[in-house]
């Protein structure tokens, strides 16, 4: 299983590909606001570990394990970030507060947050009664 610095590349590497179909170093890098030599390190470590394909001066392929992981993490970032807009978490503190909390759930949570979401999501009058009960809540403060 990859360390939570490792699925951070993973995760970035995977949108560039889907955004522009190829990941450099410079634009990972940029990405993650780190030094290119930090990405260069991470990628030979990635590729040891056969996340990708990494060939000097000519970039990088993910291998479909890495592709599965990539996904994998995008989507558990979305629905994060959904969950959090369900919630009524406000916009400016969302992508702070995803990254802030994704490496530290199981995929478990993951999975019953999900559920959640898909519950809400299902009937607009749940999502009704929650920003209710917020209401209730932030009137009584």
């Amino acid at each position: 299983m990859p360390t939570p610095s490792m699925e951070d590349y993973l995760e970035r590497i995977y949108l560039l590909i889907e955004e522009k179909g190829y990941a450099r170093v410079s634009d990972i890098a940029e990405g993650l606001e780190v030094h290119p030599s930090s990405v260069t390190k991470m990628i030979q470590k990635l590729d040891k570990d056969e996340y990708l394909v990494y060939e000097k001066y000519r970039g990088l392929i993910l291998t479909s394990k890495g592709k599965k992981i990539g996904k994998r993490l995008v989507d558990r970032h979305q629905l994060l970030e959904e969950f959090l807009r369900l919630i009524g978490v406000e916009e400016s503190h969302i992508y702070a507060d995803v990254e802030g909390i994704e490496h530290h759930l199981s995929w478990n949570s993951i999975t019953q947050i999900e559920s959640l979401v898909e519950y809400f999501n299902g009937d607009p009058k749940r999502l009704e009664e929650l920003r209710s009960v917020q209401n209730d809540t932030t009137t009584e403060n």
